[in-house]
């Protein structure tokens, strides 16, 4: 045989098997989009350039929603990839119910940052991590934190009250920092200053710029190519980021494995020394039923997807919440008489003042719903997804949560785009279908920390009210989707000073 054909076989050979395997996926696409119809689209594009992922973007869904279904849409991405958006409670459980894995494209972009933490893992790992973390977010470990949330809160509230009186403040950076005080303190009891230091630490400038250039990324189709992206500037500043991330992670794992090895008492409180539990302490002591904790990667892997998907996400829920109240003042003078009949000048919160505000809580339910932090989930099928019409979704497509979408559906809300706080009330909630309200996600992968969040939402808004008069400053918000949903130019409040 001629040499040219040792290397021509081969070659031919793996064209060919590819193109097998594309054949056989359109032929099990075909079976499943049949059962479906999509809203016109552009040949290469598909629904692309329709569906931007900001405001712009909403009206346009809205629409299809309307035209072709409430419950379930099926938009291209391109000429030959579907992605089915369940957009009605009902359908959203079909696919929150299950345990099928993230969708990697989106999701794998965060893995050099976040490892195989709880976010991306799946199968035997996801379910051994899941139990053995659930305990770090049991009430009575949740308790002390409050105190936390209350010392980060009145740092912010001294920074605003220093600007002078009648001053206008953009929300989302200066509360993006406060929650990360606060997590960076929760997690792994490190005080850092973040938000009074006049520059930021190596590590709070690499999570910024990990953040700012993971979107950059998602938005830059060439990038999504990891070898293009790692040889790119963006991408060297990106791995060089999360370096710095993972060596700090690494040595506060490394310098507590060293205090706890050296304390004589058995008891994990009492090596403590009186400080309340922090996550990386409930980590280091997780163990399974053969006495196996998490590797140092694992931990590491942990901490690491803790701080990034919790600061973010509770920051952007307590921007939109304070937009809203500023819009609606009767809703925030009727927080704040609620406030003020609790702590009575009080500056820090207890554990027992969470439940005593029922309006206010409310309130940061109902700009959950109208504003989720997180849009949508996706997750990558692994078995049919069968549909509560019958209808199935064959393994390998994408089926996204529309979490934002389900909470604006109007077969599920009246008059779903006004804020009404007293939707949240005990009357008006209790026979609610289970997931018509899923800022958290909900099912097996919900959100591990929603409380964590939901208690710092709390104290934020509470502290804020009970010092601060807000008012809208400018035109509305325009919002878009980055890694959570933020404004384009910024939450700008004017802030009032209480006397």
């Amino acid at each position: 045989m001629a040499t040219w054909a040792w290397v021509f076989l081969p070659v031919a050979l793996l064209v060919s098997v590819k193109l097998v395997k594309f054949v056989i996926s359109q032929i099990s696409q075909r079976r499943t989009t049949r059962q479906f119809v999509s809203p016109p689209s552009h040949w290469l594009y598909g629904h692309l350039k329709q569906l931007l992922p900001d405001e712009s973007g909403w009206p346009v869904l809205k629409q299809m929603m309307s035209d072709f279904s409430n419950y379930v849409l099926q938009l291209w991405v391109g000429p030959f990839l579907p992605l089915y958006i369940l957009i009605h409670p009902d359908t959203c459980r079909s696919i929150l119910s299950t345990h099928e894995p993230k969708d990697e494209l989106f999701y794998g972009f965060l893995k050099p940052m976040i490892g195989d933490g709880l976010l991306l893992s799946h199968g035997s790992k996801w379910h051994r991590n899941r139990r053995l973390l659930t305990p770090a977010f049991h009430f009575e470990i949740l308790k002390p934190y409050v105190t936390l949330f209350s010392e980060s809160t009145n740092v912010l509230i001294d920074k605003w009250t220093s600007l002078g009186p009648g001053c206008t403040v953009e929300m989302f950076d200066h509360l993006s920092l406060m929650t990360l005080d606060s997590i960076l303190k929760c997690s792994l009891s490190y005080h850092s200053n973040c938000q009074t230091a006049n520059e930021p630490s190596p590590y709070i400038r690499a999570v910024y710029d990990i953040s700012r250039l993971f979107v950059e990324r998602v938005r830059f189709v060439p990038f999504h190519s990891d070898i293009i992206y790692s040889l790119s500037p963006s991408g060297r500043r990106f791995y060089k980021a999360c370096d710095v991330v993972h060596n700090f992670s690494e040595n506060v794992i490394r310098e507590r494995k060293a205090q706890l090895a050296e304390a004589k008492e058995s008891d994990l409180p009492r090596r403590r020394k009186g400080k309340c539990l922090d996550f990386l302490d409930i980590l280091l002591e997780a163990r399974d039923e053969d006495g196996t904790g998490l590797t140092d990667a694992e931990i590491r892997d942990e901490v690491d997807t803790f701080l990034f998907e919790g600061h973010d996400t509770t920051a952007s829920g307590i921007s939109w919440t304070l937009y809203h109240l500023a819009k609606h003042l009767q809703y925030q003078d009727r927080c704040r008489r609620e406030v003020g009949a609790l702590l009575h000048g009080r500056t820090t919160m207890t554990w027992e003042d969470m439940s005593q505000l029922p309006f206010t809580t409310m309130c940061i339910k109902e700009s959950l719903r109208l504003r989720p932090p997180v849009p949508g989930v996706s997750r990558t099928l692994t078995q049919n997804l069968v549909l509560p019409d019958g209808r199935k979704i064959s393994p390998g497509f994408q089926a996204f949560a529309g979490i934002m979408a389900t909470h604006q559906n109007p077969l599920v809300w009246e008059d779903p785009e006004v804020f009404d706080p007293l939707r949240f009330s005990p009357e008006n909630s209790r026979d609610r279908h289970s997931h018509a309200f899923i800022p958290f996600s909900a099912g097996p992968r919900n959100c591990i920390g929603q409380h964590f969040a939901m208690i710092e939402m709390k104290v934020a808004v509470a502290l804020i009210l009970q010092n601060f008069r807000l008012e809208l400053n400018g035109p509305p918000p325009f919002y878009e989707e980055r890694i959570v949903l933020r404004a384009r130019n910024g939450i700008w409040l004017k802030l009032h000073k209480m006397e």
